[in-house]
């Protein structure tokens, strides 16, 4: 635990915690905010801001949103917060004069001894005036903390691969755009520090012409980067003196997102020279690739942490749901004989199958300890992960292909002398091959081959999702069996044919192909994790060639007809 965490809250007025949440990615929370998170009975910040911390809250946890559009007129913090969303059991306090504010918020959520989070972008004492909900706290006697976040101005710029100070050594000056008085422009345009200013995408060329009238020279090297830290993120390299043509050749300006937050590096360590060999993040082999995972919600968590790894944005479209089956009695009657000894061997050819026999566990007050004396199969890294989560670690994972028949490669054959019991317990989908249960009796073994889930296709996604599948809005689909495609193609259409198409193996492939889908990229292997990085090999090769040809770096989706050009980020 931390030095700085206060001792339980008092009955009547509870704590608060200042949390900085950083500049836009969650990994850029400090470990203690998530311990501070982990603890908290109410959470209080802007939506933005909770899609940032909300992971690492307790499941439980009070949510008080503010409104964020009140922090668009001024600056963060300043506005009149409004309470759109409380899902605890009490509502804010009525305050004289109009809607409650933060502090009043803040305050309110903390009566009866709970523990509170405000969480606000960046740091709290840098990018907001959360001193001043502070100041009211303490006029309250509310106990609080604060802990300090990664400030935009200073994360944005590490991220952009503009290094602010460097062996030379340089003075660096913040400048907030929305309050700079003319004295403060005056001041950083008469020197030759690096200047971090905040301010908006469309008030950025003036924001340039200030400091070019306060003494700066217009060839001045200028970075701008706009949804820092994410895998939005885009940066522009031009001088104090271009800028504004830059972002209009652009076509980024006139736009609608011309309000939106941008941090402007200004000095020689923004220069585009610079950049080529300093942009780390945007060079990531998938960057702001919007990448199709057609996978139950479960099944695709860790291979969407995989793509984010790459710079890309996963997109989680279910294209099979797991469904109880018609009749369970066969299933209820093997869990039954797990228990009572029918026996030797378990097979577990999937999570769901994994999922499947907990719940049956669960239902009659089962825990991993009906395991004991049985011995466990698995395929394939996340079935064994899930048993493991269970409780319980496999007695054998196959040794090379993750597949009914490189399980059947390591299965031993039924021994009488060494085996006591005979029989294998095989629970798995209503559609599943029958390749494992005919090797196991050519083994030696007799199969309970019991039906534990159904597998229908699941719902059409959303309209918009629909339709950026077949106009060409993703950058790749991942096809992991010969059922997602299927299944794809059949509630959502098929993918355009700018869309990179990856699939696991050569069977998945061939399906694709038939549904008249061209195939990019192979895994070498049948793995989740495999595909992932053979996508992400094939990103990287592709910008290595554009770059090579002295070509704009650009995402696949770019290249359909009508689809917006924009100039290389890097």
């Amino acid at each position: 635990m931390s030095p700085t965490a206060l001792p339980a809250a008092g009955p009547e007025h509870g704590h608060v915690t200042f949390l900085g949440a950083g500049p836009g990615d969650p990994g850029l929370l400090t470990l203690r905010a998530v311990e501070a998170l982990s603890n908290a009975d109410v959470l209080v910040a802007e939506h933005e801001v909770l899609d940032v911390i909300r992971t690492h809250a307790r499941q439980g946890v009070s949510v008080v949103q503010t409104d964020a559009d009140a922090s668009s007129v001024s600056p963060p913090g300043t506005g009149t917060p409004q309470l759109t969303v409380v899902d605890g059991t009490s509502t804010p306090a009525a305050v004289p004069g109009g809607a409650p504010d933060a502090a009043h918020l803040v305050m309110e959520a903390a009566r009866g001894g709970r523990r509170v989070v405000r969480a606000v972008s960046g740091d709290p004492g840098l990018d907001t005036c959360a001193a001043e909900e502070m100041l009211a706290c303490a006029a309250a006697g509310v106990p609080f903390e604060v802990v300090p976040g990664v400030a935009a101005a200073v994360g944005v710029p590490a991220y952009a691969g503009v290094p602010l100070r460097d062996a030379d050594g340089a003075d660096v000056r913040f400048v907030d755009a929305r309050t700079a008085s003319d004295r403060c422009w005056s001041e950083v345009g008469t020197s030759d520090s690096t200047v971090v200013v905040s301010t908006t995408l469309d008030s950025v060329a003036g924001a340039a012409a200030e400091l070019v009238s306060a003494g700066r020279k217009p060839d001045t090297p200028l970075s701008v980067t706009i949804a820092g830290t994410t895998t939005r993120q885009r940066t522009w390299t031009a001088t104090l003196g271009t800028i504004a043509q830059t972002l209009k050749q652009a076509k980024v300006l006139p736009s609608p997102d011309g309000g939106r937050p941008v941090i402007a590096v200004v000095g020689e360590r923004s220069a585009a020279a610079r950049r080529d060999q300093l942009s780390w993040f945007e060079s990531k082999p998938l960057f702001g690739w919007k990448v199709l995972v057609p996978r139950t919600k479960e099944q695709a968590a860790s291979l969407s942490d995989q793509l984010r790894s790459y710079g890309a944005v996963p997109h989680e479209v279910p294209t099979i749901a797991v469904e109880p089956p018609r009749t369970p009695q066969q299933m209820e009657r093997a869990v039954k004989g797990l228990v009572t000894g029918r026996y030797e061997w378990i097979a577990f050819t999937s999570v769901n199958a994994v999922k499947a026999v907990r719940e049956k566990f669960e239902e009659y007050g089962l825990d991993a300890r009906a395991f004991a004396g049985i011995k466990v199969a698995a395929v394939g890294e996340q079935t064994a992960k899930a048993l493991v989560a269970f409780g319980v670690k496999p007695d054998l994972v196959p040794s090379g292909e993750q597949s009914a028949a490189g399980l059947l490669e390591d299965w031993p054959p039924y021994d009488p002398v060494f085996d006591p019991i005979d029989r294998v317990f095989l629970p798995r989908a209503d559609i599943a091959t029958e390749t494992l249960v005919a090797g196991l009796i050519d083994l030696g073994w007799e199969v309970d081959d019991v039906t534990a889930y159904r597998t229908v296709r699941a719902s059409p996604p959303p309209a918009e999702t629909r339709e950026a599948i077949k106009g060409g809005g993703f950058d790749a689909v991942l096809f992991t069996s010969s059922s997602t495609v299927r299944n794809l193609v059949g509630i959502a259409g098929k993918p355009h044919n700018v869309t990179v198409i990856a699939c696991i193996g050569p069977a998945t492939a061939k399906t694709a192909e038939e549904h008249g889908l061209r195939v990019d990229v192979m895994a070498p292997e049948p793995s989740v994790h495999k595909l992932a990085e053979a996508l992400a090999d094939f990103g990287m090769k592709r910008r290595a060639a554009a770059l090579e040809a002295g070509d704009p770096v650009t995402r696949p989706s770019e290249r359909r007809p009508g689809a917006r050009r924009r100039r290389s980020t890097t």
